[in-house]
């Protein structure tokens, strides 16, 4: 176990990322096609072909999915990781014609301090063919890929993964680019707010405080981070959550809702109408999972537990770059400073 989503025998992970755009793409690339659905509670979506994934719709399966930075410009990213599974030979089948099924969604940032003077065509496109070109089982996490430009309140974001085995020997996996409204600590202080749920010091091994924190009680959000005009406050964080249980897309949608769980374990607040808050659900389907209601709901509370510590990680591994509006939690949270 790496504790990251490739854990799951079937699935890879590449990340593209541009340094002077201050953003990035990340593909997850199905070895074969597998189910999903999705799930949005976050009142500002940006995503490509998420419809098709509704329970009642045709197609069963994907190809892979794309997180992007780049706002409504990173959905080009999608369309270039479908032309590299398309040069592979991979898709729908239509007749003659095999065509990549590729869900994405995107997060804004557009105004990190990046130069985003693309001229004609955004960069997004090459982003994605290159992010899906890379997809290996391992790949980087915090400041890389779709979590290159992520801001939290007061924080950087970044990309996260985390992965969880279940005494039945089923695996669940999450990946998430981080750019909340809401903050990942409590209060004033370094700690976690998905702190119980943390494994092996993944995130810094704080655990909760020994007293509550300064203003614990009060959201912060970047709201309170910025004087600048509303764009940079842009906002949302988008994740897969992926097991290797046999489901439906229907129970699939249901995970996904469930995973949404983590979101709001991690992330205070979440689910705003300035967030884009996604969870695509994937499903591998190499394994059976027990035919009660118990075990499905045990997967679900373990998928939200495991995006909630892969958010925490997201932050935890973020790392400085030039024109950075918000320090990383490491530079905030030097050991000595930590509370």
């Amino acid at each position: 176990m790496k504790n990251l989503i490739t854990d799951i025998d079937g699935l890879l992970v590449g990340n593209a990322t541009d340094e002077t755009l201050k953003s990035g793409t990340t593909t997850l690339v199905c070895r074969e096609a597998m189910v999903a659905s999705y799930a949005v509670l976050g009142g500002a979506p940006g995503t490509r072909d998420t419809d098709l994934l509704n329970p009642d719709q045709t197609v069963e399966r994907i190809d892979a999915i794309t997180l992007s930075g780049g706002s409504a410009f990173g959905l080009d990213a999608a369309g270039g990781a479908q032309g590299w599974l398309k040069q592979q030979g991979r898709g729908f089948a239509v007749g003659p014609v095999h065509v990549p099924i590729v869900p994405a969604a995107i997060l804004f940032d557009l105004a990190n301090g990046g130069d985003k003077d693309w001229g004609d065509r955004s960069p997004y496109w090459d982003l994605g063919w290159q992010s899906a070109q890379r997809a290996s089982t391992h790949f980087e996490l915090g400041s890389h890929g779709a979590g290159a430009g992520a801001l939290i309140a007061g924080l950087k974001g970044g990309l996260g993964s985390a992965s969880t085995r279940t005494a039945s020997g089923i695996t669940i996996g999450a990946l998430v680019a981080v750019n909340a409204l809401g903050q990942a600590t409590m209060g004033e202080s370094a700690h976690f707010w998905a702190a119980p749920f943390e494994q092996d010091g993944e995130f810094g091994d704080l655990g909760l405080p020994g007293s509550m924190p300064a203003h614990v009680d009060r959201p912060f959000t970047k709201l309170d981070t910025t004087q600048e005009a509303s764009p940079v406050n842009g906002n949302t964080t988008i994740g897969i959550i992926a097991t290797d249980a046999r489901l439906t897309k229907a129970a699939a949608r249901r995970l996904a809702i469930m995973a949404h769980d983590g979101f709001a374990r991690a992330l205070w607040p979440s689910h705003t109408p300035m967030d884009g808050d996604l969870i695509f659900a994937l499903s591998t389907g190499a394994r059976d999972l027990p035919d009660d209601g118990a075990a499905f709901i045990e997967l679900g509370a373990l998928a939200a537990a495991t995006m909630a510590r892969a958010i925490a990680r997201g932050i935890y591994c973020a790392t400085p770059r030039a024109n950075d509006r918000f320090p990383t939690w490491q530079q905030k949270f030097a050991a000595k400073n930590r509370t």
